[in-house]
């Protein structure tokens, strides 16, 4: 009976470091000091957006995403897009590439869609593998696409892109050793060790809570 006892004290114990531990991560980014620069990335899948209180929260930029493909736009794009800019919020436009799909269409695509704003932040294009997508191009292919891809995006812009390439990709392709621009690295709770040279842009977590957001969201860092 006393072990019987002794065991549900241990599980309950175990139950409520879990929650705790829960609760910590959910909440955790990494030190403002360090990374004075802070903001979350969001599509549709996130829904509306208070960006006004998301700021009050600490959000000091916003990237939504705008296309995947040359075939789907974010539905709630514009919306967000409008919503940045009115609440003061520092805005970017994410293109989700499709390794199934022409590279200058894609970018075709997003030109459409994507307003031209002197003040927006550097276009970023999002790579990384879709399971809806099983093609997988040689490298060279590859290369010469997104290289693409990027031209005719910063025609548009005039600034730059930022290439978010996941670490799978990278591992694969070795993008960031043949496509020079800025990176934004992915690494949930640790910094990013994956790419060649130092990255301008790290995703940080993708289960942050932050106030303005219903559901969790990527939270992400820049380093100026």
């Amino acid at each position: 009976m006393y072990g019987a006892g002794r065991l549900v004290l241990i599980l309950l114990a175990l139950a409520l470091a879990t929650v705790a531990g829960w609760r910590l991560a959910i909440r955790w980014h990494p030190s403002v000091a360090k990374y004075p620069v802070q903001g979350i990335d969001v599509s549709e899948a996130n829904g509306a957006v208070e960006w006004a209180v998301a700021k009050g929260a600490g959000v000091d930029f916003g990237y939504a995403v705008a296309t995947r493909g040359h075939n789907v736009r974010d539905r709630t794009f514009q919306a967000h897009w409008d919503a940045m800019a009115a609440a003061g919020v520092r805005r970017g436009a994410i293109h989700v590439y499709s390794f199934c799909q022409d590279g200058a269409e894609q970018a075709n695509a997003f030109n459409t869609v994507v307003p031209l704003a002197p003040d927006a932040l550097p276009a970023a294009i999002d790579l990384h593998y879709d399971p809806a997508c099983p093609a997988r191009p040689d490298r060279a292919a590859l290369i010469a696409d997104v290289a693409e891809a990027a031209r005719r995006i910063e025609a548009h812009t005039g600034k730059p892109v930022l290439l978010k390439v996941a670490p799978d990709v990278e591992d694969d392709y070795t993008l960031v050793q043949a496509l020079r621009r800025n990176i934004w690295a992915t690494g949930n709770f640790l910094r990013p060790a994956y790419t060649d040279r130092p990255w301008r842009m790290w995703q940080a977590s993708d289960i942050r809570r932050v106030d303005g957001v219903e559901g969790p969201v990527n939270w992400d860092v820049a380093v100026r």
